[in-house]
């Protein structure tokens, strides 16, 4: 559904048959990730869906968990969409002195088509069930960010984080080519389901018997295989310490971009990562050996402990590097990665009450970051109108700093109100959502004995809440001094020779925009009145992971 709507989406601007201006093609391609997410519902109905299905030769395996996530996937990326602003031309065009013209139309639909492009990888990416699928997905969803992180070429910071971001990510991309290799050299198979029955049947009291050296050395093989596929993937969803790249990525992309890498690439690798430790807890260690064996030859055991330490990691440096920060994205993306320490630990543990509060917290994560971005953009939108004549393209309209933020509650007490929520629930702050699931987590990893790494949990909690609390102040200060700049008229400085003629401008935040905020913001704060209805979903996602 997916992959031919794109090629007729590509077909439609390439042949230009029929004038689609970019407002349509944004609205359609929401509803064609609408459509999919209401075909993957329909997928649910299926009896033996359940125990799974293999689909594509044993490719792509789909079952109640990566149908449900790539609902919650396709919604998300088409409320994102929505958020892409209007823009009017009025027949005109930004120039710069090369005589090359910039349009809104140009950024607005390039931005659809590869948004598209992304998230078919990761639809595909939750499914796989194979190292060739596992890689070939990962490598779609990367190409689409990357040509995201660079849509507004003519902005330097936009084509420094592109370039940063492609060649970083060329490098995992390779970490995870070559753990797959490695495996495939030591067990001649690619299928994940495949090596799961060759451990298993390993494990055989008479494998280990009689060829005890060579089992050794082909599980030794894997175990390096499957530790160098985790560390590219911890590596793509920037867990500390291999996190360097989020802050300057996320800081120097345009918002709308920034909202988009923060969610979606992240979804996907962390349920892959949850597929490939239940799988192998569940085959490796439910055998009949003893638990020193097992500790030796098992896979699950490196990871697990690999797993612990980077979100012990992520943890401390995303809330303490995080009180240094003056930009609010970057503020945000050391926040993703401490956010990023609790679901690692969760994953970790891989108990049923752990990964029950796994998903809940992608699942409130989501909902919680999502708002965040798309109440900085409407602001960005309404507040922030002023070019700066020296670069042409969109971002000069973001929201950079945190001071920007001053005295914002004078200018719209509404979306003040709904930002600080969110805040609020980031730190954790009850009654809000975000206090369930750093609970849930917490509850969690205390009643499997893992004390030091939730103690250490709970004190960065407050920790980080201070960097949140600071958001908030500036918003409710009320120096006119300091308050954000209302000036809805552009300034143009001709004697740079940068721009020659500039009628365009931002239109006000649209309906949509605001009732997604509104939506939103309800559900974080009164989560607590009717819990049941998230909950019990995520409770049925993580014992069908046990039991199917």
């Amino acid at each position: 559904m997916l992959f031919i709507s794109i090629l007729s989406l590509i077909t439609a601007k390439a042949v230009k048959l029929i004038k689609i201006n970019h407002i349509q093609f944004t609205r359609i391609s929401f509803l064609i990730l609408l459509y999919a997410g209401a075909l993957n519902y329909n997928v649910l109905n299926i009896h033996s869906i359940g125990s799974g299905i293999g689909i594509y030769n044993g490719y792509f395996h789909i079952n109640q968990i990566t149908q449900s996530i790539e609902i919650i996937m396709l919604l998300v990326g088409g409320l994102i969409l929505l958020a892409w602003p209007k823009i009017t031309n009025n027949n005109s065009l930004l120039t710069n002195k090369n005589n090359i013209e910039i349009t809104g139309d140009n950024y607005s639909t390039n931005y659809s088509i590869v948004i598209l492009f992304s998230i078919l990888g990761s639809s595909l990416l939750i499914s796989s069930f194979d190292l060739i699928s596992i890689y070939l997905s990962i490598e779609l969803q990367s190409f689409g960010l990357y040509v995201l992180a660079t849509l507004y070429r003519n902005s330097e910071s936009s084509t420094s984080a592109g370039l940063k971001y492609f060649l970083l990510g060329a490098l995992s991309s390779c970490i995870i080519l070559l753990g797959s290799g490695i495996i495939y050299a030591y067990s001649g198979i690619t299928n994940l389901e495949s090596l799961y029955l060759l451990n298993s049947a390993a494990f055989a009291g008479e494998a280990i018997t009689l060829n005890l050296g060579s089992f050794v050395y082909s599980i030794q093989g894997i175990n390096l295989g499957l530790i160098l596929i985790f560390i590219g993937f911890l590596f793509k969803i920037a867990a500390a310490p291999l996190h360097n790249w989020s802050p300057d990525v996320y800081d120097e992309v345009p918002t709308i971009v920034t909202t988009w890498l923060t969610i979606i690439p992240k979804i996907a690798i962390l349920f892959l990562l949850l597929e490939l430790t239940a799988g192998l807890q569940n085959n490796l260690l439910g055998n009949s050996l003893e638990v020193g064996v097992i500790n030796y030859l098992s896979e699950f055991t490196v990871l697990k402990n690999i797993l612990l330490i980077c979100s012990l990691l992520s943890l401390i440096i995303g809330s303490i590097l995080g009180l240094a920060q003056i930009k609010i994205k970057r503020l945000l993306a050391y926040s993703t990665i401490s956010h990023i320490g609790f679901i690692l630990l969760a994953l970790a543990i891989n108990t049923e009450q752990s990964i029950d509060s796994f998903i809940f917290y992608i699942v409130q994560y989501t909902i919680t970051n999502l708002n965040i971005f798309l109440i900085i953009l409407a602001l960005s939108y309404k507040l922030n109108n002023i070019f700066n004549t020296k670069e042409i393209n969109e971002t000069n309209k973001d929201i950079n700093f945190i001071s920007q933020f001053n005295g914002l509650f004078t200018a719209n007490p509404l979306l003040s109100i709904s930002l600080a929520v969110c805040l609020f629930s980031m730190a954790g702050i009850p009654p809000l959502i975000g206090f369930f699931s750093k609970q849930f987590v917490l509850y969690s990893a205390l009643q499997n004995g893992y004390y030091f790494i939730t103690i250490i949990a709970i004190l960065v909690s407050v920790i980080s809440a201070s960097y949140y609390l600071q958001i908030i102040k500036n918003m409710y200060n009320f120096d006119e001094n300091n308050t954000i700049s209302h000036n809805h008229n552009i300034n143009i400085d001709l004697a740079n020779n940068q721009l020659i003629y500039n009628t365009t401008e931002s239109s006000p935040l649209s309906n949509i925009h605001s009732y997604i905020i509104s939506i939103l913001t309800i559900i974080i704060i009164f989560f607590f009145i009717k819990p049941t209805i998230l909950l019990n979903g995520t409770q049925l996602l993580a014992l069908s992971l046990f039991y199917n």
